[in-house]
């Protein structure tokens, strides 16, 4: 039986005490006692005299975080995902990733709340990895090279918002350093609690964007590109047409996927929630929410643009400018907030590292407010120049989902799982609990098999994309001012 750890004050609902996995990685959480308490009172009562507080979230705030994380322009990409899957299977595929995703979520949950020093999934991969220090910066790497990137993405899609609205009236750089600028000043607050206020905002603003987008796409005539005599009526099929190939089918899958997936940030909303138990309320919240949503913009917008007119994202299928431009409008709060989202989680991790235990942790310093905001600013910098570098963005973002999500999304959390059930039942822990140890391994096993399948076949699946856009000249150069409209 493997050694076990038990935080003092926390159990289960049904009142069975959670094993640790392992002994702490952070003793910094404590005030240095010898039998040190990792639990959130502890973590909130050390925070009670500080002027920055950050064990604050309630679970409303941290479902506003998460509804301006998953209702995003990503929405957008649906219908074209349909336009190559075929209908019904994108439909499946939509609710099979979003139950996946809402169970993985749930065993990260179960993870923090038996270790609640955890303060990012940096912590949590080298716990789960058996405390190794080669964990920690593994997952360390992966976690800053996704959230960067994903920062770029929001500049270059602003820019794209700015050259639409305005018919390319300044070079596209600058665009993004605009873009990269505002996202800046939004990345400033420093608490999750703060930040939840302008989520709120984000979510529903997206909402009424692709709401309108949708219903724009059903009352206009045509979609845009109409030619009735070339390309014909607007196709949509039920299945993937004969001749699709595995590439495309894969990429549209991915796409799908990576829109789900955003396990890589909930260690860090966690731990600033004030109660960490009602996290699941936040995550079925915005996991119903996002089925419908998705499904039905994805869906009727399909249906009325077809196969043969769709365009990623899919308001350049909106054939009449004013509803492309009134509808995108909407979407601009998220471009920037989501930019910020991952901008915040990212400062965190590095400021907490080097502040901690420090009096710049809690409270309005020089030094502290200087080092928050030299850190994001070295990320904003990063994410515009990769931006700019970049031609062939999409695709390099589906390359980092299939080597970054098939851990992030999958790996991470199969292995967590079996650790956590070890822990409680030792070494044969699928053998002791009945038919629910054989379901619950087999299942975690094959969550593995899945994430395998994303970083093999699904890094391929890119490449090739990437060579073929290549081959078709379909890629503009790096610090192009030309327009990236749509």
């Amino acid at each position: 039986m493997p050694e076990q750890y038990y935080d003092p004050e926390d159990q289960t609902e049904g009142g069975r005490r959670k094993s640790r996995i392992a002994g702490p990685i952070r003793q910094d959480v404590s005030d240095g006692s010898s039998d040190a308490s990792f639990s959130v009172g502890k973590q909130i009562e050390m925070e009670a005299g500080n002027a920055i507080q950050y064990r604050t979230c309630s679970w409303q705030k941290t479902a506003a975080l998460l509804f301006s994380e998953y209702i995003c322009l990503a929405i957008m990409s649906f219908p074209w995902s349909y336009s190559i899957l075929g209908l019904v299977p994108g439909l499946i595929l939509t609710v099979v990733i979003a139950g996946i995703v809402l169970y993985t979520s749930l065993i990260l949950w179960e993870f923090c709340l038996r270790h609640p020093e955890v303060r990012d999934v940096c912590d949590l991969g080298q716990m789960i990895f058996w405390n190794h220090k080669a964990a920690f910066w593994f997952t360390a790497v992966m976690f800053i090279l996704n959230n960067t990137f994903i920062m770029g993405l929001h500049c270059l899609v602003g820019a794209k918002y700015l050259n639409t609205m305005t018919n390319h009236s300044l070079c596209t750089i600058g665009f993004s350093a605009i873009v990269g600028l505002i996202s800046f000043i939004c990345s400033l607050p420093r608490t999750f609690s703060t930040l939840a206020k302008i989520a709120t905002f984000s979510a529903l603003t997206t909402f009424i964007s692709v709401l309108l987008a949708t219903i724009f796409a059903g009352i206009e005539d045509h979609p845009k590109g109409y030619d009735s005599a070339t390309l014909g009526e607007p196709l949509v099929h039920a299945i993937p047409v004969a001749g699709t190939t595995f590439v495309a089918g894969m990429n549209a899958f991915m796409n799908i996927s990576y829109t789900f997936i955003g396990q890589i940030t909930l260690p860090s909303f966690i731990a600033e929630m004030k109660e960490p138990k009602d996290f699941p309320k936040a995550l079925w919240a915005v996991t119903i929410a996002e089925i419908i949503v998705f499904s039905l913009v994805g869906a009727v917008i399909y249906v009325y643009t077809g196969t043969n007119y769709m365009t990623a994202p899919a308001f350049g299928s909106l054939g009449n400018e004013l509803y492309l431009k009134v509808s995108f409008s909407f979407m601009i709060p998220t471009i920037i907030f989501l930019g910020v989202l991952y901008a915040s989680v990212s400062a965190r991790f590095v400021y907490f590292r080097l502040f901690t235990g420090t009096r710049h942790m809690g409270n309005h310093t020089l030094v502290g407010w200087a080092a928050w905001a030299g850190i994001l600013a070295l990320l904003w910098v990063f994410a515009f120049i990769i931006a700019e570098v970049i031609p062939f963005f999409s695709d390099l973002l589906s390359l980092m989902s299939a080597l970054f999500d098939s851990f992030f999304g999958f790996i991470f959390w199969g292995v967590a799982y079996m650790r956590m059930r070890q822990a409680e039942h030792g070494p044969n822990f699928w053998k002791v609990r009945g038919w629910k140890g054989y379901c619950g391994f087999g299942f975690n096993i094959l969550l593995c098999v899945i994430g395998v399948f994303f970083l093999g076949p699904g890094t391929y699946a890119t490449v090739q994309s990437i060579i073929d856009g290549y081959k078709a000249d379909n890629f503009g150069g790096a610090f192009t001012c030309a327009t990236n409209g749509v």
